[in-house]
């Protein structure tokens, strides 16, 4: 899907705990893409806290545009649409993204859109790889969501398994507090696990019956802390790193076990990943090998585009944009958006 007309998007992203925006030119050829992180704030609570989230968002919305359109070299007047996440996330700091690009849209009178989170994860790849199309399958692994599924096209899409409990990123997070990796758990339990076994502890794989494609991670999660209390009982040491790499391949086995399930039976041959999780450097493997038995193609976005971003977001708003989406100013946030739903 092409467009001959070259089609300026101005994107912000600001679901959670990233402020974020993007100059994003046919979907794929990003010009900027400006994050302000709150990762150090929020470090000190162990987690994000979603008023501070809100009120650091407003703080830095306005500088980090300013900044998008001058790394672009472009200005407000250049841009053909604003494209902005309205959910699922935070409602506070949904709302702050949302009633930035309403009031822009509005001033400068600049078509808006609407953009599924979630959708400018799996959008994040287009850009990564420029001659990628759907179909495809997609493995959306964060902090917020664990979501197995089918591209059939541009803005359509089968959702073949979930998450029944924890997002992977989330079950990540809380085993890190209990082992003493503190915030972010993605990225320190990764750092910790190349020190340890991964065979060392033997925690639960889990499988949903009656459906094949979806996820628990709960009980994997339990399983960990019943580990340690286990071992404070019984006065045996803790090797974080045996905890952490264990864990860590227990949650790469099962999405591994689903996404291998998904290739056989759709017999697709492209394979994505996208989300946080998506940046940890065994599970990339683990996929790319699984891919290359299955002869399918691996695709993957830089870690900086697995993050939350507003790229992500424009290339997703291209092609709403192409299909004539436009919101209204009567745009809302969306906490609990389901991928599909507009």
């Amino acid at each position: 899907m092409n467009s001959q007309k070259e089609v300026r998007i101005l994107a912000i992203e600001t679901s959670c705990d990233e402020t974020a925006a993007a100059v994003v030119v046919n979907g794929r050829d990003v010009r900027s893409n400006v994050i302000s992180s709150q990762i150090q704030l929020h470090t000190l609570y162990g987690g994000v806290v979603p008023e501070i989230a809100s009120r650091k968002h407003i703080e830095k919305i306005n500088q980090v545009i300013a900044r998008a359109l001058e790394e672009a070299g472009m200005t407000l007047d250049d841009m053909d649409a604003i494209g902005v996440t309205y959910g699922p996330g935070l409602v506070g700091a949904l709302l702050v993204g949302v009633a930035e690009a309403k009031a822009i849209s509005y001033a400068r009178n600049i078509p808006l859109i609407g953009v599924h989170h979630i959708e400018g994860h799996i959008s994040a790849n287009y850009i990564e790889h420029r001659e990628l199309e759907p179909p495809f399958l997609c493995l959306i692994v964060s902090g917020g969501h664990t979501h197995l599924v089918h591209v059939l096209d541009y803005r359509q899409y089968k959702i073949l398994g979930r998450t029944l409990d924890d997002a992977a990123g989330e079950a990540f997070d809380k085993v890190a507090r209990a082992i003493g990796l503190g915030y972010p758990g993605g990225p320190k339990i990764e750092k910790v696990s190349k020190e340890g076994n991964p065979a060392a502890i033997a925690f639960p794989r889990a499988h949903v019956a009656k459906e094949a494609y979806h996820f628990s991670f709960s009980g994997m999660k339990s399983a960990v802390l019943n580990y340690l209390n286990g071992c404070q009982m019984k006065g045996i040491p803790v090797v974080q790193a045996d905890v952490a790499a264990s864990f860590q391949q227990a949650v790469i086995d099962v999405l591994t076990e689903n996404a291998k399930k998904a290739l056989e039976e759709t017999k697709e041959t492209k394979f994505a990943i996208a989300g946080g999780v998506a940046s940890n450097g065994t599970f990339r493997k683990a996929l790319e090998e699984m891919c290359a038995d299955h002869g399918a193609e691996f695709y993957c976005p830089s870690p900086i585009l697995c993050t939350d971003n507003a790229a992500m977001i424009g290339a997703a708003a291209y092609y709403e944009y192409l299909a004539g989406t436009r919101s209204g100013l009567d745009l809302n946030a969306v906490p609990n958006l389901k991928l599909g739903e507009r």
